[in-house]
C-alpha cells in the first residue's frame, strides 16, 4: 500500500478543495442559465476519487461512472476547463458540447463516462475489464454507481457474469444515502448494500467513504486482487451529498439539520485537520491553496466564455461513422 504521506494530504487538499469549488462555480453558472439541462453535483463525496485515484495506475486504469461525473474525470486529469465547457455546451468540450453535464469523456485519461441511464454504466465497467482480461493488458476498470443504481437488474447479470470470468474490475457504489429522494432504508429489506455481493461470493465490504485514506486502503486491496486475475470485488463507499439529487431538487425529504451534522463529518475538513495535526502546512498555507483553487475556476469560467459553441454543421460527425449519411438521404426521400 502507498504511504499516506505528507505530499499525498498537500495533494488530496489541494484536489478536494478544487473540485468542492468547481461544483459551487457550477451550481452559480446554472442559475445564471450558463448551464442548461441536469446539473448534478457531488460536494460531500471528494474523498472516494481521492482515495482511488492514489491506488489506482493512471497509466493503464479505468474509470467509468453514472451522471454525476464532473469531479472523476478531474481525477483521473482531465482538464477541468474542458469539462466546465462541456457543461456549457461549447465545442472545446470533452465531447464538443453536445454531450454536456452527463456525458463527460475521455479515452486519452481513461474515463469512459457519464451516463444518464441508472445502471447503465455497470455491464459496459464489466465489458472494459472483459477487453482488458482478453488482451492481457493488466488495467483494471473502477465501476462506480449509485444506491438508486444497486436496485436495477443489470447489476446482477453483470456481478454473475464478472464472477465467473474473473474480470479485472472493481464495483463501487457510491451510497449517498438517497436514490434522488427516496433513502436507502426504503429500498430494501436491510441497508447493507455491500452483501449484495455475498449471493456471488465476490468480495465485499463497507467503507467510511468520507476519508480518503479508508477509501485508498479498500481500493488498493481490491485493485490489487483484481490485477492478480482474482476477479472482481464490491465496495460500498458510504458518503453523503450536501447537494440535492439535481439542481431541480427541492429536498423535501431531509431536514436542514440531519445536512448539518453530515457536515460536521466533511471530509475536506477531515484532510485539513490531519494536516494542521501533523505539522505538514501552516493554517496560511492552506488558505494560499484555497486561493489558487478560486483562480483556476475562474480560469476556467475566462475559458469557457471564450469558446465558440459547437458548429451546428458538425454534430452528425459525431454521430454517424459513415460519411455519406444515408439516414438523412431516406429522410429527404
Amino acid at each position: 500500500m502507498k504511504e499516506f504521506s505528507k505530499e499525498v494530504y498537500l495533494q488530496w487538499y489541494k484536489d478536494m478543495t478544487m473540485w468542492r469549488r468547481f461544483e459551487d462555480k457550477c451550481r452559480s453558472l446554472y442559475l445564471k442559465q450558463k448551464i442548461r439541462g441536469f446539473l448534478h453535483l457531488y460536494n460531500g463525496q471528494e474523498a472516494i476519487p481521492a482515495g482511488f485515484v492514489h491506488a489506482m495506475d493512471l497509466a493503464k486504469d479505468n474509470m467509468i461512472t453514472a451522471y454525476r461525473c464532473h469531479v472523476h474525470p478531474m481525477a483521473m486529469g482531465v482538464e477541468p476547463k474542458r469539462i466546465l465547457a462541456e457543461l456549457c455546451g461549447k465545442a472545446t468540450g470533452t465531447s464538443h458540447g453536445l454531450g454536456g453535464s452527463m456525458h463527460i469523456f475521455s479515452k486519452e485519461h481513461h474515463f469512459y463516462g457519464g451516463h444518464g441511464i441508472v445502471g447503465g454504466q455497470i455491464p459496459l465497467g464489466a465489458g472494459i475489464a472483459f477487453a482488458d482480461k482478453y488482451f492481457d493488458r493488466k488495467a483494471v476498470t473502477i465501476c462506480f454507481m449509485g444506491d438508486g443504481a444497486v436496485r436495477q437488474g443489470a447489476l446482477h447479470e453483470t456481478f454473475n457474469m464478472a464472477m465467473n470470468w474473473k474480470l479485472p474490475v472493481v464495483f463501487v457504489c457510491e451510497n449517498n444515502q438517497y436514490a434522488m429522494g427516496t433513502s436507502v432504508k426504503r429500498t430494501a429489506n436491510h441497508e447493507d448494500i455491500y452483501k449484495l455481493g455475498l449471493g456471488y461470493e465476490m468480495p465485499c465490504l463497507p467503507v467510511d467513504a468520507m476519508d480518503p485514506e479508508k477509501v485508498a486502503e479498500a481500493a488498493f486491496e481490491a485493485i490489487e486482487r483484481a490485477r492478480r486475475g482474482d476477479g472482481p470485488t464490491f465496495i460500498e463507499a458510504r458518503t453523503y451529498r450536501y447537494r440535492g439529487h439535481s439542481m431541480s431538487d427541492a429536498e423535501p425529504y431531509r431536514t436542514k439539520e440531519e445536512v448539518a451534522m453530515h457536515k460536521e463529518y466533511d471530509p475536506i475538513e477531515l484532510v485539513k485537520k490531519r494536516i494542521l495535526e501533523n505539522h505538514w502546512a501552516t493554517e496560511q498555507e492552506l488558505k494560499d491553496i484555497d486561493e489558487k483553487s478560486k483562480e483556476q475556476v475562474e480560469e476556467c469560467v475566462k475559458f469557457t466564455d471564450e469558446s465558440p459553441f459547437p458548429d451546428p454543421e458538425k454534430v452528425y460527425e459525431y454521430v454517424y461513422s459513415t460519411k455519406d449519411y444515408p439516414f438523412l438521404d431516406k429522410l429527404e426521400n
